[in-house]
């Protein structure tokens, strides 16, 4: 085979088609990317970047008498994002593989990477339950909450009334709980939980089983035991801010060997701008 038809073969993995493919699917399918907002995302080239987020002083509102009309000044308040994630993935395609390569083979190697970017992004999100007010956990550490079928639904109505009494549940904004697959096999036996085939509306999240207590549910595997305990995180989206970028994807060739080296580097950051937003429940593992 020539050089030239080597090129030819071996054009499914040009860098810049990998990066807009795999930006494209990062945008999709992450169960946390359903749950944050993105909505002061700037932009992002290296790590360390920050990204400036205003949020609007609160209006108070006061009784008129006669025409006395006092003015309050707005001072909005500004905090910043900083990009200190930074995470890449590497590895080496031999010549023999890449005569043979195809578009197929390219989606199969892009959708790896992007299970694998997934899992630690999902991993930082959730870890964000160290946020949570304390007025807004259901259990605690000492003294975890023991899930079952029967059990299940009170324990979220708790759950997401603690959002609502921290006036986080407005009209319009939909609150999401996130749990994992333990936790789903107790849910799914609950009389209670509308699976995603029988909710009425369309608001459903995507990716979402359905709706327990007024709540979206999200599934993830990457909700693991932290000491013999579950963190089951919910919220809104107006919560978190999430910022990304996929700032590079290149190949190059391998001095030491007949092969090309393909590598890519992710950048992303995540601040909880509204902690009463968030919400948890702290549930044991040896029940859940």
């Amino acid at each position: 085979m020539t050089d030239s038809e080597f090129s030819t073969t071996y054009s499914a993995f040009i860098p810049e088609i990998w990066s807009k493919k795999l930006s494209n699917m990062l945008e999709k399918n992450c169960v946390m990317m359903q749950c944050v907002n993105r909505n002061w995302e700037g932009d992002i080239s290296q790590q360390g970047d920050k990204v400036k987020i205003i949020t609007p002083a609160s209006v108070s509102v006061s009784t008129l008498t006669g025409d006395n009309i006092t003015y309050s000044s707005l001072t909005p308040t500004s905090t910043e994002l900083v990009i200190d994630q930074k995470k890449f993935f590497a590895f080496k395609i031999d010549d023999v593989a890449k005569a043979q390569t195809n578009t197929d083979i390219m989606e199969a190697h892009l959708n790896n990477a992007k299970k694998a970017i997934e899992v630690v992004q999902d991993s930082y999100l959730l870890s964000l339950h160290t946020d949570v007010p304390s007025a807004n956990i259901v259990g605690s550490a000492e003294s975890p909450v023991t899930l079952n079928k029967s059990t299940i639904y009170e324990n979220f109505v708790n759950l997401a009334l603690t959002l609502k009494n921290s006036d986080a549940v407005q009209t319009g904004v939909r609150p999401w709980v996130v749990i994992n697959p333990n936790i789903e096999a107790y849910l799914l036996q609950s009389p209670e939980f509308i699976n995603a085939h029988n909710v009425a509306d369309t608001t459903l999240r995507e990716g979402a089983i359905g709706r327990i207590a007024g709540m979206d549910v999200l599934v993830s595997t990457n909700l693991t035991e932290v000491n013999d305990m579950y963190y089951v995180l919910a919220g809104t989206n107006e919560a978190v801010t999430f910022a990304s970028q996929l700032a590079k994807i290149e190949s190059l060739r391998d001095k030491d060997s007949f092969s090309d080296l393909v590598r890519g580097l992710y950048l992303y950051g995540a601040k909880t701008v509204q902690p009463k937003a968030l919400a948890k429940m702290i549930v044991s593992a040896a029940t859940a």
